[in-house]
């Protein structure tokens, strides 16, 4: 079925069943632009069922707020909540190709995207919008909203609009423009629908055969736009990496190189570091962090809202500003902080700040003597990865294998008793250092604690919330461990460690092609991931260089293909 008819079908069930919710938006169905997700039934759709393929995935939260706001403008308001995504093998830009848009979700969208519409043709937005006037305010102008739409819609599709595309839009918005009396309100009515297809709601990517290599297959150019704007920028291609794949530039090794350079020199690709990064950290789980208050009094939603921010602040200033080595990351002592954070650290901050509140951020880096270095200590690490009332070398160590050294940790079985471990208050097992030991003498637990609590131990001086302690029920902690083979005492030790494991680059190399793939690396990829874990090691660990590195490789855009007749070809 194509989608066009898919959408017809769609709509129409839709807005029968939600009339209520859609207003007189439902009247375009007959364009087929309302409500475009929902499928016969009242079913929820996924990628899978848009095309037939594994090349199809939904714009992250982030990502739709990006594209809308680098379209529209960053005063344009996006309320609403998102159906949550799905991780596989670690991060959510994997699993993006793997989820599904739910009833409710859609209704979200459709609230959403006629907000945004609306704003986007008031008095206050639509003379910078809106390169056009009508003629008259109170009748269609075919020719201002067929320039609208043919603006607006590529950067919105991510590709120029097909003829039929754009003549469904003018033809929705001269329709809701003769209802509605109004030509900006017609326009805005068409806006909302085109804001609910699944052209914007999902990335599909179209393959063509790969002229170079017989039997493969490869991305169209604005599917190559497409991959590379999402992997560098978290957002949709710029006109001019549109230009670039329309004039043919994109399938050039020289034209694809310029444009991966032009974009790895732009501001914006701290937005694109930070969305990795938030991904590969797993920050969505802050989302429902929570600490027992009565334990942990100072910890807040604006300590949780800044941990995570001071990470990310960290990274960017160390992996873009100074152009540092990734491994670095893990023995820092420079940092950023706020009043929140800091009463957390117990550490004093200078005041005033000039020029800014209170509560504003500013650098801050741990003095020499001081033991905390590197993000591991940083509260967006330690407090993330505790239970509610307490800390959790388990939780710890076992983030630290997953998370920065990429290894799985198997699940414990389901018939273990956790009592020891949570009896904080125990007279003979003081510290969780002696919990765990007396809990993983079991034989059907040691096996796990094994490779996760001797890394967990390193970071006892902190509580569930981050803050520093050095003893427990009255008993000095123990902060010796090991990682792999390699003994040290305390946090700094552990973070050198992980700092020294050729592992941590290996994971960094693994997780960032699948980000930029949008899937795990296959057999046949081996090789070249290899090689990039060469290059970052020949260029000393620079995140841009590698970044750069995977942005121009053939590899990115080549798709091996079984069954050719069962993908978007062209």
């Amino acid at each position: 079925m194509s989608s066009s008819n898919l959408n017809n079908r769609v709509n129409v069930k839709a807005c029968n069943a939600r009339s209520q919710f859609l207003g007189k938006a439902c009247l375009l169905v007959v364009f087929g632009l309302a409500t475009s997700l929902w499928m016969p039934g009242g079913g929820a759709v996924n990628a899978a069922s848009l095309a037939e393929e594994n090349f199809t995935r939904r714009l992250t939260p982030e990502q739709y707020k990006h594209v809308i706001s680098d379209i529209f403008g960053r005063d344009i308001e996006i309320g609403g909540r998102f159906d949550p995504g799905v991780r596989v093998d670690g991060l959510l830009e994997v699993g993006a190709g793997q989820v599904s848009v739910s009833p409710s979700g859609m209704e979200q969208y459709d609230s959403m995207a006629r907000s945004i519409a609306q704003q986007v043709v008031d008095e206050k937005h639509r003379d910078i919008l809106i390169h056009c006037k009508p003629s008259v305010l109170d009748a269609p102008d075919d020719a201002c909203a067929e320039r609208f739409f043919s603006d607006v819609g590529q950067l919105l599709y991510r590709r120029p609009l097909t003829t039929e595309e754009l003549r469904l839009q003018v033809g929705a918005a001269r329709a809701a423009t003769k209802i509605e009396k109004d030509f900006y309100k017609g326009l805005g009515l068409s806006l909302a629908g085109m804001l609910s297809q699944p052209q914007f709601l999902f990335r599909r990517e179209v393959l063509e055969a790969d002229p170079r290599h017989r039997g493969q297959h490869r991305l169209d150019a604005y599917s190559k736009a497409s991959r590379l704007s999402f992997f560098l920028w978290n957002s949709g291609p710029d006109l001019q990496l549109l230009e670039a794949a329309r004039n043919g530039d994109l399938d050039t090794n020289r034209g694809l190189t310029r444009q991966a350079e032009r974009m790895i020199r732009s501001p914006r690709l701290e937005s694109g570091v930070r969305a990795f990064f938030s991904d590969m950290f797993q920050f969505d789980q802050f989302e429902g962090l929570i600490k027992d208050t009565a334990i942990y009094p100072k910890f807040s939603s604006q300590v949780s809202q800044d941990a995570r921010e001071q990470t990310l602040k960290t990274v960017v200033n160390l992996l873009l500003t100074q152009r540092g080595d990734y491994r670095d990351i893990f023995t820092t002592k420079q940092t950023f902080m706020t009043k929140a954070l800091a009463s957390i650290y117990r550490v004093p901050l200078a005041m005033p700040v000039p020029n800014g509140s209170p509560d504003a951020w500013r650098p801050y880096e741990f003095a020499k003597d001081d033991p905390r270095s590197g993000i591991l200590m940083q509260v967006a690490f330690v407090a993330l990865h505790s239970h509610p009332g307490r800390s959790s070398p388990t939780l710890r160590g076992k983030a630290l294998r997953e998370v920065m050294l990429c290894q799985e940790v198997p699940s414990p079985p389901g018939d273990v008793d956790f009592t020891l471990v949570q009896d904080t208050s125990s007279v003979e097992y003081k510290t969780a250092r002696a919990r765990l030991t007396a809990h993983s003498s079991e034989p059907a637990c040691a096996g796990c604690h094994k490779i996760t609590d001797p890394m967990g131990f390193a970071l006892e001086n902190f509580d569930g919330s981050g803050g520093w302690q050095t003893s427990e029920n009255g008993t000095k902690i123990d902060v010796t461990g090991a990682l792999d083979g390699v003994e040290f005492d305390g946090g700094e030790g552990l973070g050198k460690a992980v700092h020294d494991n050729p592992a941590t680059t290996s994971c960094l190399v693994n997780r960032l092609a699948a980000y930029a793939l949008g899937r795990s690396p296959e057999k046949n990829e081996v090789s070249w991931v290899r090689d990039l874990e060469g290059v970052f090691a020949s260029n000393e660990y620079v995140l841009p260089n590698l970044m750069l590195e995977i942005a121009k490789s053939p590899e990115l855009y080549r798709v091996a293909v079984s069954g050719a007749d069962e993908l978007t070809m062209k």
